[in-house]
């Protein structure tokens, strides 16, 4: 009885070893197709880690929010709606008084809006120029035609308001009609000091309008848009506000709207006209981006439920984390004076030899990480990791490995935890129990 058994096993092990080779031939194959796939049409477990400054990770709850169906914005239900979401849209600029007003459209068109509506031909500005937006801000201006003097600064300083005093002290005509400002310059991880520059323009009793873009700031960091004297300022919904890209979120004060009534340039689709008619009855003059403003109410529910205060010191402390993870790995950010810190994102230089564009291709290609790539002047030389919007600590000290991995493999000299340690250390000590969880760690 036992002889037969063996025999019988004997059989069973022969046959599954000589199927191997087959099995082996058949992994070999797929791999062998894996490798013809067409690029990215393999989709990995987990999820994409999206550190870049924008687009940023969206909440579920605005997600969820947003899965509506198609719905007709002329039925009764519609004004009171849209109202409530330009009433709560100024918490984010800091204003009681300012005008807000939504294009679908992007930060670019905000920024056309702004100076169309605001200025003529010809009409003189000033403005800084130190990353890639700044600069994409001065061609609309010069292919506007208005006449366009550039204060340019070091790529990763923030505006200069010794030079600005400089122009304005000359400027005694009073022929400069706005100072442009970009408030955070995501292409060097630099944040400027708006009430810095509007003091300095009331020094000099300068009448000129203050427009600012705030595409990457404005609901991430300190904005006062009244405390400034600011008259345009402009964000996008695929920044703080963590909404997809779509949305053009205009702020204007008593001064720019009496400046439109007058103001010559060409503007059809952004006319401040066509929206203030319309806007304080709850309508609107052109089909809205019904779904998108269903996930700026919940959004700006979320802000105003964490508190703008709140929501600031998160910025700055994931900034800070990160700033000090920069420090431990032994590298430098772009940025060096501490008052130009950006607490949307961190601006990374990479060592002599490596291309930092190496370190984003690595992150995504192996690790499934998207982080920002240098821009144009500092292509190849930094990489930028974005903090702002939906984000925590935990999100980012993931962000802050993959980093360290990629930059591992990029041949950057780096020790693995030199750098999320340094981060994660000053978390423990800084964060605090989530509000209404407080129970759950309170001593007996």
């Amino acid at each position: 009885m036992m002889l037969r058994q063996s025999r019988k096993v004997s059989k069973i092990v022969q046959r599954a070893m000589s199927s191997m080779p087959a099995f082996a031939e058949e992994v070999a194959s797929e791999a062998k197709k894996t490798s013809t796939r067409a690029p990215f049409s393999y989709e990995p477990p987990g999820r994409n880690h999206l550190f870049v400054p924008g687009p940023v990770n969206i909440h579920d709850n605005v997600l969820r929010a947003m899965h509506v169906g198609g719905q007709n914005h002329r039925d009764a239900w519609f004004p009171e709606f849209y109202k409530t979401c330009l009433e709560e849209s100024k918490m984010i600029f800091g204003t009681t008084k300012g005008t807000p007003i939504f294009w679908p459209g992007t930060g670019t068109g905000g920024w056309e809006a702004a100076l169309t509506n605001t200025l003529s031909p010809g009409d003189k500005v000033v403005t800084f120029r130190y990353g890639l937006f700044s600069h994409l801000w001065i061609d609309m201006m010069q292919r506007l035609g208005l006449d366009v003097e550039v204060i340019d600064c070091r790529w990763g300083d923030g505006a200069d308001e010794e030079r600005l005093a400089e122009v304005l002290k000359a400027d005694t005509e009073k022929k400069i009609k706005a100072v442009c400002v970009v408030h955070n310059e995501t292409t060097t991880g630099v944040t400027s000091d708006i009430g810095h520059v509007r003091t300095t323009m009331n020094e000099f009793s300068h009448p000129a309008m203050l427009l600012v873009d705030g595409v990457s700031s404005i609901g991430a960091l300190d904005f006062k848009f009244d405390e400034w004297g600011v008259d345009v300022a402009v964000t996008g919904s695929q920044k703080a506000l963590s909404l997809p890209t779509g949305l053009a979120v205009v702020c204007a004060s008593e001064k720019a709207i009496a400046a439109s009534k007058t103001a010559t340039s060409k503007r059809v689709y952004f006319d401040f006209a066509d929206m203030l008619r319309t806007n304080p009855s709850g309508n609107v003059p052109y089909t809205p981006e019904l779904q998108m403003l269903y996930g700026l109410r919940e959004s700006l529910k979320m802000l105003r439920e964490e508190g703008m205060e709140n929501v600031v010191a998160r910025h700055h402390r994931l900034a800070e984390g990160t700033r000090r993870a920069v420090a431990g790995w032994g590298l430098e950010t772009l940025c060096k004076n501490p008052r130009w810190y950006s607490d949307s994102l961190t601006v990374i230089e990479t060592p002599e030899g490596i291309d930092s564009q190496k370190i984003v291709d690595i992150a995504y290609a192996k690790y499934n990480m998207s982080l920002g790539i240098g821009l144009d002047r500092v292509k190849g030389k930094v990489f930028r990791i974005g903090h702002l919007g939906n984000m925590d600590e935990i999100m980012l000290s993931g962000a802050l490995s993959g980093v360290e991995l990629a930059m591992k493999d990029a041949g950057v000299p780096i020790t693995l935890g030199s750098g999320v340690s340094k981060a994660m250390e000053y978390w423990s000590e800084t964060m605090e129990v989530i509000p209404t969880r407080e129970h759950l760690v309170q001593e007996a």
